[in-house]
């Protein structure tokens, strides 16, 4: 049973004559005959009554049409599909993002991408990178941005930008008055950190060895945003990334203090499946990005 002989069928019952139906379906009317007779032989029922002048479906005949008319619409509907598949840029793309990416990203990015490509909505996933890296393999996301390292066999990874890291204090604390702070002092006083399993607090730790001594003070928080109002309040100091403290996420209660040069810093990149079939929303991604002005991401070469 091919899907041929199912429109020959369809056409045959709805014209009622061999000669209209062979003429619709542009074939002549002995392939026409010989077709629906080799269906019926494969299907052991007789679609079709003929006689003189005439040719009607049989009452089983006319069950097998109407499934054929839907069988027809769903292959049409596949063709469809393809042929949307054909423009990559067309249809949603799955994004996951780490958190302390997705709040202050994304706005700018989504705003970006949408002039690059307007018909590619970004279905969003925020979460952990462990949990982004599992889903990214299980091709339940499409892409994700995540910091860097991010080694995952068969997954590829595109520098994005550099984002600085920043200490803030509340105002009227004594380092309020530094010009910078070196790395080594943020140590004695009460430090607050992510928790566990969020790679921005292993990347504060690798950059302020001190914060780990015995004699600080860790306190935890669950967001950066968090984190910031914490500090805030007066209940410590905190390392935070640039792009989480420049308007609209500055306060006139904390004060941000940059570290002696060259800052500690993270890079942020594009991951996403070798074997993935839309290269160019992959292009389109780096496109909005490049198109950011926002002075706390340092955009990567090419």
């Amino acid at each position: 049973m091919t899907l041929t002989e199912l429109r020959y069928i369809v056409a045959l019952s709805q014209e009622g004559n061999f000669s209209r139906a062979a003429e619709r379906c542009s074939v002549s009317q002995p392939t026409l005959s010989v077709a629906i007779a080799r269906l019926e032989d494969e299907l052991g029922v007789q679609l079709f009554e003929r006689g003189k002048g005439f040719v009607s479906p049989s009452a089983v005949g006319l069950r097998v049409v109407e499934q054929a008319q839907l069988a027809l619409r769903e292959a049409d509907k596949v063709k469809q599909i393809a042929l949307c598949g054909r423009d990559q840029l067309e249809g949603p793309l799955r994004l996951g993002v780490i958190h302390t990416i997705g709040p202050y990203l994304l706005p700018q990015l989504i705003h970006a991408l949408k002039a690059v490509a307007p018909a590619m909505p970004l279905v969003i996933e925020e979460n952990m990178t462990a949990n982004l890296d599992d889903m990214l393999r299980e091709n339940a996301l499409d892409v994700a941005i995540i910091a860097l390292p991010f080694e995952v066999p068969g997954v590829v990874t595109r520098p994005l930008y550099d984002e600085s890291f920043k200490v803030i204090v509340p105002r009227g604390h004594p380092w309020e008055s530094k010009e910078f702070i070196n790395p080594e002092e943020v140590s004695g006083d009460e430090v607050l950190l992510l928790k566990a399993g969020n790679c921005f607090r292993d990347q504060v730790l690798g950059a302020c060895p001190q914060v780990s001594s015995p004699e600080t003070d860790i306190r935890l928080g669950h967001s950066i945003g968090t984190i910031r109002c914490m500090v805030a309040s007066g209940l410590g100091v905190s390392v935070l990334p640039e792009g989480a403290l420049r308007h609209p996420y500055s306060s006139e209660m904390i004060s941000v203090i940059p570290f002696r040069s060259p800052p500690p810093s993270r890079r942020i990149a594009l991951a996403w499946r070798t074997g993935f079939v839309r290269p160019k929303a992959i292009d389109a991604l780096l496109a909005a990005v490049r198109a950011l002005n926002n002075p706390a991401y340092r955009l990567v070469a090419d």
